[in-house]
């Protein structure tokens, strides 16, 4: 049976690359609605109409007239006679997404970058849709908000890593899981010490190694911070005690995760890092597609490495660890601070170091009352609501950005 899917952030990686897997499976898939900011104009358009698509969600309301007007010109270009062209419903505005995300489908897959998808997914759960999940800020951020309101098996994950922990929870009983290891590439500065990475540029931290991802997702990788988010997120997905995952370093990015079962047996689902596989995988679970990434190819010698994780040159996971054991707003602060700090890096405002050391300073107040003193939410608990993590998640931006001017006096 063809799938209807909605892709929120086609645009970006995650998106494309999920277009690219429709595209060859167009028995499998239907794409019915695209979400993008209205950056790019040109590649939404092309991609609405290859898909002919029902919905298009654009954040900047700004541009719902341009892109009008682009599809039309586009549409003429093609060859479209008068009438043969059917311009689809288009949402525009702060809310586009969210709205898109309850259009008719069975699953939605959130790309959005950022704590900007929590509402999406959000919307998409209430729908009863499958939340084929890339965004992992919004289950982050929110939390129990997220967990309660999703019905079991409605979210499968896209992550590498949180998609080889699935594949590879096929294999044993949940009760029988001694332990989740979660593989990071290490970044482009693996092996550098904490002296080392004082001068880092951003045109250096975005040079990843091993992975193209948007440049939030690849500053995080550099400063590891995204394993620390990918921690949480395993934490909350699979209700594994934090304690109970670990995390090492691997440059090579083929195992993308494993899980170590009670009788010494560890089970890892490997793959070339190809982001295709667990799109794939997500749009169509729990079946696999035919195809959708390279195998490895056993007939060449290779080798792979593990590393133990040097967490004095990178405290970020050690610092989501305490931020998802405070749990209530704690992870939306820790999250917040840290897309704050990223945009101030690559605006050349703080240095590599400080992305951290700033989302250190800014839970650590938020954990200390200064929040609450702000007139915020509480710092602990499960039960916030919406209104609590976006509250957090706001106080936490404009705070690291005091601390980055104040820094700069």
């Amino acid at each position: 049976m063809t799938r209807r899917i909605v892709i929120l952030g086609s645009t970006g990686s995650i998106g494309t690359q999920a277009l690219d897997v429709a595209a060859r499976n167009q028995d499998l898939f239907q794409i019915v609605g695209l979400s993008s900011t209205g950056s790019d104009i040109p590649m939404l358009v092309r991609q609405i109409l290859d898909f002919a698509v029902e919905a298009v969600a654009v954040s900047r309301a700004t541009t719902a007239q341009e892109l009008q007007l682009a599809l039309y010109a586009e549409a003429k270009a093609r060859g479209y006679g008068v009438g043969a062209f059917k311009l689809p419903a288009i949402f525009a505005g702060p809310t586009a997404a969210t709205e898109l995300a309850a259009w008719p489908c069975d699953v939605v897959l959130n790309g959005i970058a950022g704590a900007a998808g929590l509402k999406p997914t959000l919307a998409a759960l209430r729908a009863g849709h499958f939340l084929a999940l890339a965004n992992k800020e919004s289950l982050i951020i929110g939390g129990a908000l997220v967990k309660n309101l999703a019905a079991p098996g409605q979210i499968v994950p896209v992550d590498s890593e949180h998609s080889a922990i699935a594949q590879a929870l096929r294999g044993g009983a949940r009760d029988e899981v001694r332990r989740l290891v979660l593989t990071a590439s290490g970044g482009p500065f693996r092996g550098r010490t904490r002296a080392e990475l004082v001068d880092v540029t951003p045109a250096q931290a975005l040079a990843h190694p091993t992975w193209t991802m948007g440049p939030l997702v690849t500053i995080n990788s550099a400063t590891l911070m995204n394993k620390g988010l990918e921690l949480i997120e395993a934490h909350l997905l699979f209700e594994v005690p934090l304690d109970e995952i670990d995390v090492v370093v691997h440059p090579q990015s083929v195992v993308h995760s494993m899980v170590e079962f009670f009788d010494g047996s560890t089970l890892a689902q490997v793959s070339p890092p190809d982001m295709r596989l667990p799109i794939a995988l997500g749009m169509s679970w729990p079946d696999r597609v035919a195809g959708a990434g390279p195998s490895c190819d056993w007939s060449n010698a290779t080798t792979w490495e593990f590393f133990p994780l040097d967490e004095e040159a990178f405290p970020a996971i050690g610092l989501a660890r305490l931020a998802a054991t405070r749990g209530g707003t704690a992870p939306a602060v820790f999250n917040g601070a840290d897309e704050a700090c990223v945009a101030a890096f690559l605006a050349g405002e703080i240095g590599f170091l400080d992305i951290v050391d700033y989302v250190a300073r800014v839970l650590d107040e938020h954990l200390g009352g200064k929040f609450a003193a702000a007139g915020g939410g509480w710092a602990s608990g499960n039960e916030v609501t919406l209104e609590n993590v976006l509250a957090a998640d706001t106080w936490a931006r404009a705070r690291a950005v005091e601390i980055a001017r104040e820094a700069r006096r």
